[in-house]
């Protein structure tokens, strides 16, 4: 299966820079410059003209414990919210001790494989430039986005990717073509496990096609991330579609919100569940940066890792997956 082959050499190669946090990285590197995908009103979204790799599952409670326990010994950034150690609820899951500079985090038992939420646009920001500048005493403030060291940044309205970031969060497009689009036959499904029928809502964990951990009337909670393995994106992600509604870095309609991203993947969460029709690639969002959610990341490999990822790909074959 050549998709998770690259991805598992993405991640052996991140992982050699003995960083705590290690990810899955799914390539989408074919049929650079694709044509867009027309939605109303009078948009296209999907392409994209370089090669890119996503995080082949959302960000989990796990990793970002990780992130708090190297950057919110104090957290003056607020980087924690107090409602992820409210463990009666099955969507959060970070508990918080001590006190104001010797904080420490830990993931409660079982969710340590769920994803992250609670999470606002800048707290995912500062989590990828934390990636991006290579993990422990990393700038939270600088690296593939420029920010300034308080809770809600003042440019929180105009902050944009900087352009020789290596790992940041996807934009709308990048997250679109990952999640539907299949290179195999130069189109776009509906959905995102490669199908143009509405993913059935199931509880994991499953192995059935066109699954996702979505809304049917009741409230199941989240689920560990991969956990629907018989439904990924055409590309080999996982829960592009329920689980956590996720970040982008693309603006939407600033005019009207100022400061307003676009959310994809709809979420199952006590606050937001959404049914299986609005999974669909016609139901996307935009939020105020401050609202709490998910994310995943995307990333460019540096021109010596896209040569071992070249080299690796090569001995994968060419054969590829699709989920139909």
């Amino acid at each position: 299966m050549p998709r998770l082959g690259s991805s598992l050499l993405l991640s052996l190669l991140i992982a050699s820079t003995a960083s705590a946090v290690t990810m899955d990285w799914t390539p989408v590197g074919d049929h650079l410059g694709n044509a867009c995908e027309p939605q109303f009103p009078s948009r296209c979204y999907g392409t994209v003209g370089y090669a890119y790799s996503i995080a082949t599952y959302e960000v989990t409670n796990a990793q970002y414990t990780d992130f708090l326990n190297a950057k919110a010994a104090s957290d003056p950034l607020a980087l924690y919210n107090g409602n992820m150690g409210v463990v009666a609820s099955e969507a959060y899951g970070i508990v918080r001790s001590g006190v104001s500079g010797s904080y420490t985090y830990t993931a409660v038992a079982g969710r340590e494989n769920k994803p992250v939420t609670l999470v606002t646009f800048h707290d995912a920001a500062r989590f990828a430039n934390w990636m991006n500048n290579g993990q422990g005493n990393g700038d939270t403030e600088t690296g593939a986005y420029l920010l300034d060291g308080t809770v809600t940044p003042s440019n929180w309205t105009t902050v944009t990717r900087n352009p020789d970031a290596a790992i940041f969060l996807p934009s709308h497009d990048e997250w679109y073509k990952a999640a539907y689009y299949d290179s195999s036959i130069g189109s776009y499904f509906d959905y995102p496990a490669g199908s143009d029928t509405p993913v059935t809502c199931a509880f994991p964990a499953t192995t059935g096609a066109n699954t996702a951990n979505c809304y049917d009337g009741n409230d199941t909670g989240l689920a560990d991330v991969g956990s629907y393995t018989g439904s990924p994106s055409p590309y080999g992600t996982y829960d592009q579609g329920g689980n956590v509604a996720e970040w982008t870095d693309t603006f939407n309609n600033p005019m009207s919100t100022p400061g307003s991203r676009f959310v994809d993947g709809g979420d199952k969460t006590s606050m937001v569940e959404f049914l299986s029709s609005e999974l669909s690639d016609s139901s996307n969002f935009g939020v105020n940066a401050t609202t709490r959610i998910g994310f995943r990341l995307a990333m460019i490999p540096e021109p010596s890792t896209g040569l071992l990822v070249i080299a690796g790909l090569v001995g994968l074959g060419t054969r590829r997956r699709v989920s139909l």
